[in-house]
């Protein structure tokens, strides 16, 4: 079970300052200026950006963002993510534009209400579950404990979320480490993720590092050199079953951004 909890106060505080603004030729729009949670997602800060540009909003599920312009934001992939994939690079604030009409519905699923977010969360946490215990631990927990899990996320309540999810990084014991590690890899977009299940341990039961698993994602034409979350790029020499009991985000999945050679 994760016990570096100065590690994990870290990973959980980590804020993007963020300026969200609206390009108009026929209208001047005041920039509006939030410390975004990395750990959160956009669907659960929709409502203060909507009431801050309430007066230009014709059809509340039109609202959308992108970054640069170009790139569509996914509201279901974690802010840290996002940013990581797009905006990294470039000084700060992260800049992203509001848009309240032209909804990329080819590409983004619109804001579902909170129970709809809930419900894709717990879904996420399930799944990972499925994959380090066989879904034991989520099944033995009472609903209470599953709503506690979400308020704790929803309301960026440290101590409310880890009295329940340190349960869910408890390893299994005959082997001391998870049975699979919940992984999402990405490379230089926001439209998708590959998974793969990956094994914390060797065929001869030692401990795979993050160099093993760069190993198993790269093929003949392309290298996998690095890989960043949080913000940081991850020591080759990381244990995987550390990475996940400690940088995995609130979903329970370790969430990469690949660097290629």
């Amino acid at each position: 079970m994760a016990n570096d909890r100065e590690v994990l106060k870290e990973v959980w505080d980590g804020k993007i300052p963020t300026k969200f603004i609206v390009d108009s030729e026929d209208i001047e729009v005041e920039a509006y200026f939030l410390l975004l949670p990395r750990v959160s997602y956009l669907s659960l800060v929709i409502e203060k950006i909507r009431k801050h540009f309430q007066r230009y909003i014709e059809k509340e599920d039109e609202i959308w963002f992108s970054y640069n312009n170009s790139i569509p934001l996914k509201f279901h992939i974690p802010i840290g993510v996002l940013y990581d994939l797009t905006g990294s690079e470039h000084p700060l604030p992260w800049q992203i534009n509001v848009h309240f009409n032209k909804f990329p519905e080819d590409c983004l699923f619109k804001f579902p209400n909170k129970d709809v977010i809930e419900s894709f969360f717990m879904n996420c946490l399930k799944e990972a579950d499925f994959l380090k215990h066989k879904g034991q631990i989520v099944s033995q927990m009472q609903k209470k404990e599953h709503k506690q899990l979400f308020l704790g996320l929803q309301n960026d309540k440290f101590d409310q979320f880890w009295a329940v999810n340190r349960r869910l990084m408890e390893s299994i014991e005959q082997e001391n480490c998870f049975k699979y590690i919940p992984l999402r890899c990405y490379t230089d977009d926001c439209y998708s993720y590959s998974q793969k299940l990956i094994c914390p341990l060797s065929e001869k039961g030692q401990r795979k590092t993050l160099k093993d698993l760069l190993k198993e994602l790269s093929t003949p034409t392309l290298e996998a050199i690095g890989a960043k979350t949080h913000g940081v790029e991850v020591p080759l020499d990381a244990e995987l079953q550390w990475l996940s009991e400690t940088l995995s985000y609130p979903d329970n999945f370790l969430h990469l951004c690949l660097i290629y050679k």
